[in-house]
């Protein structure tokens, strides 16, 4: 299938999705929007791929939303009716904006992006929906949003201060300064920071493949415990992985693992299987 705004390629477990408009910095047009949710859902429901890569093509990761998006009636843009009813079509349509990254955490595999050059506005919307970033040395952050006189609102204030000292990322949400690789390193924003972009992908790469050699069940849970610890206590959380292993956990992929480990072999786990919804 086309998309206007990605490639995608699933091999050996391993789901690539690139940003395709390098020529544009990978602006978030309209067509995004619909575009990664679909795509990301698609890779989760399939069940085949047991990790994601996210990266993009061209000198920057991504510029943020395009001009585009608020003029082409996606409910940013001012409109004619009656103004509560407009209101309510912007609240609607922001919802719509947050889910598409939202894809993302809901995925049932992890998430890892790899971030080059710029990573403006809803770029650190998307990144920091992922489970792990990666940067070049070249690579920075920015809240942009402010600079441009208006407060972000598809999920960086909301997640970043769960990845960085909130005081920091206050900091940086008030000021829209840029962010370096090395601060977001110190910062825990990145795990990593590479010279250039082909030893960043190679790296990924190699994380992706180790990451995809794992039971997929086991990597669904451990995904599913860590986000909902983030957001409930302790107490919650513990009785969540209780009732979560009540009905996930069974013997077969842990009798894999050591059989495989002992027999100086790759583990063969069966895949996640399909999601169907509907009837």
């Amino acid at each position: 299938m086309g998309y206007q705004c990605f490639e995608v390629e699933e091999s050996r477990g391993i789901a690539h999705v690139r940003l395709s408009r390098g020529d544009k910095a990978n602006s978030m047009i309209p067509a995004f929007w619909s575009e990664l949710p679909a795509i990301v859902d698609e890779i989760s429901d399939a069940g085949r791929a047991r990790v994601i890569v996210l990266s993009a093509e061209g000198r920057h990761f991504c510029a943020g939303m395009d001009l585009s998006v608020f003029t082409s009636g996606s409910g940013i843009a001012t409109e004619s009716g009656e103004v509560g009813r407009q209101r309510a079509n912007v609240r609607l349509n922001l919802l719509h904006l947050q889910r598409s990254l939202t894809a993302l955490e809901e995925a049932r595999m992890p998430v890892l992006a790899a971030i080059q050059g710029a990573c403006v506005g809803g770029g650190v919307d998307l990144v920091t929906a992922a489970d792990c970033r990666y940067a070049t040395a070249d690579a920075w952050f920015s809240i942009h949003e402010i600079n441009i006189g208006m407060t972000a609102d598809v999920g960086t204030l909301q997640r970043l201060p769960k990845l960085i000292p909130a005081g920091v990322a206050r900091e940086y949400a008030y000021t829209g300064r840029r962010m370096p690789a090395q601060r977001a390193r110190e910062l825990g924003l990145v795990n990593e920071v590479f010279d250039d972009h082909a030893s960043m992908m190679e790296a990924v790469m190699d994380i992706a493949a180790e990451i995809a050699s794992k039971s997929p069940l086991a990597l669904y849970g451990t995904k599913e415990a860590i986000n909902y610890s983030r957001d409930h206590s302790v107490e919650e959380s513990l009785r969540h992985i209780a009732l979560w292993q009540s009905g996930m956990l069974h013997p077969d992929d842990i009798i894999e693992s050591l059989k495989a480990q002992s027999e100086g072999r790759a583990a063969d786990f069966e895949d996640l299987g399909e999601v169907r919804k509907g009837l």
